[in-house]
């Protein structure tokens, strides 16, 4: 998106059985530096005091609910209704991408059939997220490094999670914590991508390290690891890479360049 690029046409598809109204406001930023939410369509079944804590927020940011009766005990036709709109947006060759948020593995053969046609896949779901479906997106991001602390959270909405817990007959979960990044070891996933990238120990730049990381692991987020920015990541192993900036012609921006040190 940078200089007179034009922003990515998306279409933001969320499962609201499957996803908080807690990170709604750190999605739609994170949706914003992706490209532009040109739609925003949530799903389910409106009549349910479940998803009484969605409803306050669809007016103020423009999202569209789409009601889908539950017409059988234990079956989904949420996700049912999100498939079959999400084929007939693919169809109309106006988007350059969708974002599916949900932990929900009934997803995972969307996100291939999206991708088949040559457009961007993003991901947003728990940690929980069963790994085929993260495979399948061009991008995942953990809904946990999207959510306010607890304390910042409405009591009323933290209480209406709750009850949708409680409704679904399952007990309330425990405040989610910030995402693990599990066994892997931050330093060999930077090594590798920058030995891909350049195997001659030059510089190259960060952002072409950061798009293969992306390839290799669709869930990677230096968030995951306490860091904001992938820089900031590279940073904290001073004993085995370097980092240098060039200033961009004519701005503020600068070019940032990495390699392995000796």
């Amino acid at each position: 998106m940078a200089g007179s690029r034009e922003p990515l046409r998306l279409a933001v598809l969320i499962d609201a059985d499957n996803a908080q109204p807690s990170i709604i406001e750190g999605l739609l930023q994170e949706v914003a530096r992706l490209g532009a939410a040109t739609v925003r369509r949530i799903y389910g079944d409106w009549t349910r005091t479940a998803h009484g804590g969605w409803k306050r927020h669809l007016l103020a940011h423009s999202i569209q609910p789409v009601q889908q009766f539950a017409y059988t005990s234990g079956k989904n036709a949420t996700d049912s209704a999100l498939i079959i709109d999400a084929m007939d947006l693919l169809y109309t060759r106006r988007f350059d991408g969708f974002c599916l948020v949900s932990s929900d593995s009934d997803f995972t053969r969307l996100a291939v059939r999206i991708r088949e046609e040559g457009l961007q896949v993003y991901g947003f779901g728990e940690r929980k997220t069963p790994q085929p479906f993260v495979a399948a997106c061009n991008r995942f991001i953990y809904t946990e490094l999207l959510r306010p602390p607890a304390d910042d959270r409405p009591g009323e909405e933290a209480r209406s999670e709750e009850d949708a817990a409680v409704a679904r007959g399952k007990p309330p979960r425990p405040e989610p914590k910030t995402a693990e990044p599990g066994d892997v070891d931050p330093a060999v996933l930077l090594r590798t991508a920058v030995d891909e990238v350049d195997g001659d120990g030059d510089w190259v730049a960060l952002a072409a390290v950061g798009a293969y990381l992306n390839t290799l692991r669709p869930d990677f987020d230096p968030r995951l690891f306490g860091h904001r920015k992938l820089s900031d990541l590279f940073a904290a192993y001073p004993g085995e890479f370097e980092l240098r900036a060039e200033p961009l012609a004519g701005g503020s921006s600068k070019l940032v360049y990495v390699r392995l040190r000796s």
